[in-house]
Formats: structure tokens, C-alpha cells, sequence
């Protein structure tokens, strides 16, 4: 099998696979109407789903495929946040796929006085610490601000993921399945929190996230 048949067979696979992925996040009300996109990086660019596109109702073939320098190669229009994955990518060169949502729990941290700008959430359980590790806020920029872009490079080289304020979260992953994982604990994770909201809290203590650091290897 030649080079070229087996990078267009990953390329098809990883297609199929975001529509997979955008239809299980929509069927779960994680995502509603056309909100939220989701990324996958290839070795000769990415993949983008497309702009006023419902992620529960994707087409593996209409997905836009840009080259690293913002230029749509094939597919539809791409979503009109492509700057925001773009600049994830730039800075985070082991990230393999991003995901970004108005997801509820999420968009409602994201909505609130008061928040730690160096960090959105308490470690309140070890999944949390393992799969986001700090959650840093960036502040509010209208819908396909480019200056969204600098603001993502100025966090992501030293955090997998970011709350964007009045939005929502971008996630990182080394895979699509890791960014998809990362996203649904960050997801919880706001929903424990509102929760437990006027009631005390016991968050993991700086001994405890450090033996989950050193146990596996996070790099916090």
C-alpha cells in the first residue's frame, strides 16, 4: 500500500470519526443548533466542521480541510471560529484535535463574578486534575474576534484547555476521543460545581494533586 492510499484511508477514518463524535454530543444536549465546533489535525493540515453546521448533523465530506496558514483546501465554509483552533494548534504541537462547545454547565461557569482568571474550577475530584489540570479564563471577545486568537496563544502553550468567558471551553487533545473525554469531565465537573455552590467543599489538597502529578506524570 502506497503512502498516499494510507494517509487518504486515516484521513476518511478521522472524518467519519468527527461526525461520530458531533452526533453523540448533540444527541447528549451537549451542544444545540449550530453551536460549537470540533478540529482534528492532519499531517498535511486539519479538518474543521463547517460554519452554521449542526455537529448532529455533519457530512464526512463537507467538512472544511484548511492548510496551516488559514487557506480552505476542500469542503464547505469552515466554522468562523477556525483563528480560535488554529492558534491551540500553533501553540500546543502534541494537541491532535480540539474541541469547543457552549455546553451548559460549562457556558454558565463561564458566565459568573468572581472567578479565579488562573483558574475557573476547584480540583474537586482526581479526573478533573488528570484530564484538564488548571482551567484559566480569557476574557470576553465577541463571536470571531481575530484578537481571540492572541489572547488563546498568550494560555495554551502551558494549559490543554481554556473557558472563554460568556462562551464556553476549548479543549486539546493528543486524539479526538482525548479532547472528547477531557471536554465531558470539564462538563461535569462545572455541573458539580454549581451544584455544590453555599455548601462546603473539600477540593483535592496541593498533597494529593502532587502525588497525581508524579503518579502520572501530568505536567500541571
Amino acid at each position: 500500500m502506497s503512502a498516499a492510499i494510507s494517509i487518504h484511508r486515516d484521513e476518511n477514518r478521522l472524518r467519519e470519526e468527527i461526525v461520530e463524535v458531533g452526533r453523540s454530543l448533540f444527541d447528549r444536549g451537549l451542544t444545540a443548533g449550530s453551536s460549537g465546533n470540533i478540529s482534528v489535525r492532519l499531517d498535511d493540515g486539519w479538518l474543521l466542521t463547517p460554519t452554521n453546521a449542526c455537529l448532529g448533523r455533519l457530512d464526512p465530506a463537507r467538512l472544511a480541510k484548511l492548510d496551516w496558514n488559514g487557506r480552505v483546501v476542500s469542503g464547505d465554509a469552515p466554522s468562523k471560529e477556525a483563528f480560535l483552533h488554529r492558534a491551540m494548534y500553533e501553540e500546543r504541537q502534541g494537541a491532535g484535535a480540539i474541541v469547543h462547545l457552549h455546553s451548559t454547565h460549562s457556558a454558565a461557569v463561564s458566565c459568573m463574578c468572581g472567578l479565579d482568571h488562573a483558574d475557573c474550577l476547584p480540583p474537586l475530584t482526581a479526573y478533573y486534575v488528570m484530564k484538564i489540570g488548571r482551567l484559566p479564563l480569557i476574557p470576553y471577545h465577541r463571536p470571531g474576534d481575530p484578537a481571540l486568537g492572541d489572547a488563546i496563544r498568550g494560555l495554551a502553550g502551558r494549559h490543554s484547555a481554556v473557558l472563554l468567558a460568556n462562551h464556553g471551553p476549548v479543549v486539546s487533545g493528543r486524539s479526538l476521543e482525548a479532547a472528547l473525554y477531557a471536554t465531558e469531565e470539564l462538563e461535569e465537573t462545572a455541573k458539580l460545581f454549581l451544584l455544590l455552590r453555599n455548601i462546603p467543599t473539600r477540593p483535592l489538597d496541593a498533597a494529593q494533586i502532587e502525588e497525581l502529578k508524579s503518579t502520572f506524570g501530568l505536567d500541571l
